[in-house]
């Protein structure tokens, strides 16, 4: 990892500046920027127009980095796009050193999705200010919350990540955002000092939700030019209902017009690997929350999923995450079972390791499908199986129950 965008717009003046007009919205955030990104790019589709995702990482394949109206791209179209751009990095490395494998992914798909999309929604990969994303200014900024992650890079403060994610904020753009107390405060002012427009959830743009199980929520969403009442989405969680919000907000600020591709969008909206229901008899939740702020909502919604039910547990996690606090979250869905296991990545934390700060009671399974195979097997019919603590993890258990057509 090198933060910095000078190897990105290297690379893009090479290929002739795609970013450059490209319209959209760039997402931000500690949690939910996947989630958001989704539901805008279902409610400009349903808006009629052809929408370029980014999203990151990928659970299967690399060509997840790069989905039309979310839909991949194929093998062969990922293919063509890196060799029509291999000639363009020669002489990069020489000047500015080696590009990383994510500013040549994201260089690949801004010259792809330029191409193909009049609506873009991407989701910045680490921070703001210096994620290689953020050669993009797409008219529209989303910060969707800030809390305590990544913090060798982007600071030990709120404050210092606020500003961080507040780096993608252009001057005129409309800035929206879910982001509280100190982290607003940087936002804000980040806003004013680009002459941005901004609009926040609980100020400018108000969300009602009712919390409907295991359908989803369903709610009401108003803001600068815009109402709409009884939406439902059928993502699971209920922090789903502010990352409804910033998209509804979002495809406002960039002229969705009218209830109708608002209330399609979000009824059709997906987000794979983000409490995602992938089985039953028992049921099996993926997820791939990966810091102590998100494994708080998912212990709470799981725990009030599974009402009487008994949960296990099936986890694994990278090394670089505040692993003490998520695990102290999670000991709140108080499940009978708890399997500690590794994604195959060298930045995975060892399943022992994992064991040894959860103290008692756990078992250690490798490889992550095999964890889950044994979680399920253990578990009744009316019990309830959830993996978490890394994408990479439901990546790798996911393509056993989510067909190749669903994906």
């Amino acid at each position: 990892m090198k933060l910095g965008l000078e190897r990105s717009r290297a690379i893009l003046e090479r290929a002739g500046n795609p970013q450059r007009g490209l319209t959209g919205a760039l997402v931000a955030g500690t949690n939910g920027k996947g989630s958001t990104c989704a539901m805008l790019a279902a409610i400009l589709h349903a808006a009629g127009h052809r929408v370029g995702t980014m999203p990151s990482p990928h659970l299967s394949s690399y060509t997840e980095r790069i989905q039309v109206d979310g839909t991949p791209i194929s093998e062969a179209e990922f293919g063509a796009a890196l060799e029509w751009l291999r000639p363009r990095l020669e002489g990069i490395k020489a000047e500015l050193g080696p590009p990383t494998e994510f500013e040549i992914l994201t260089s690949v798909a801004i010259t792809y999705l330029a191409r193909h999309c009049d609506r873009l929604a991407i989701e910045v990969g680490l921070g703001g200010r210096l994620d290689a994303t953020n050669v993009l200014d797409l008219g529209v900024a989303v910060i969707t919350n800030v809390a305590l992650d990544h913090m060798q890079y982007l600071g030990d403060t709120l404050e210092k990540i606020a500003h961080e994610k507040a780096g993608i904020i252009k001057a005129g753009n409309t800035v929206v955002t879910g982001a509280t107390g100190p982290a607003l405060n940087v936002i804000r002012a980040a806003a004013a000092s680009s002459s941005a427009k901004l609009w926040t959830l609980g100020g400018e743009v108000s969300t009602k939700a009712r919390w409907a199980g295991w359908q989803g929520s369903q709610l009401d969403i108003s803001g600068p030019g815009f109402a709409h009442r009884d939406l439902v989405i059928p993502l699971l969680g209920s922090f789903q209902s502010g990352n409804a919000a910033l998209a509804v907000a979002a495809a406002a600020a960039l002229g969705v017009d009218g209830d109708e591709p608002v209330r399609q969008g979000l009824s059709q909206a997906r987000s794979p690997g983000r409490l995602e229901l992938v089985a039953e008899k028992p049921a099996l939740l993926l997820d791939g929350a990966h810091n102590p702020a998100a494994l708080s909502q998912i212990a709470a919604d799981v725990r009030r999923l599974a009402d009487d039910r008994r949960v296990s547990l099936v986890f694994g996690m990278m090394s670089d995450k505040d692993i003490p606090g998520a695990l102290a979250e999670l000991r709140r869905l108080e499940p009978v079972r708890v399997l500690f296991t590794a994604a195959d990545s060298p930045r995975a934390e060892a399943a022992e390791n994992l064991a040894a700060v959860w103290a008692g009671g756990a078992e250690v399974v490798l490889p992550a499908g095999r964890a889950v195979e044994a979680a399920l097997a253990a578990a009744g019919p009316d019990d309830l199986v959830l993996v978490c603590g890394s994408l990479y993890v439901v990546g790798e258990v996911r393509p056993r129950f989510v067909t190749a057509a669903r994906r």
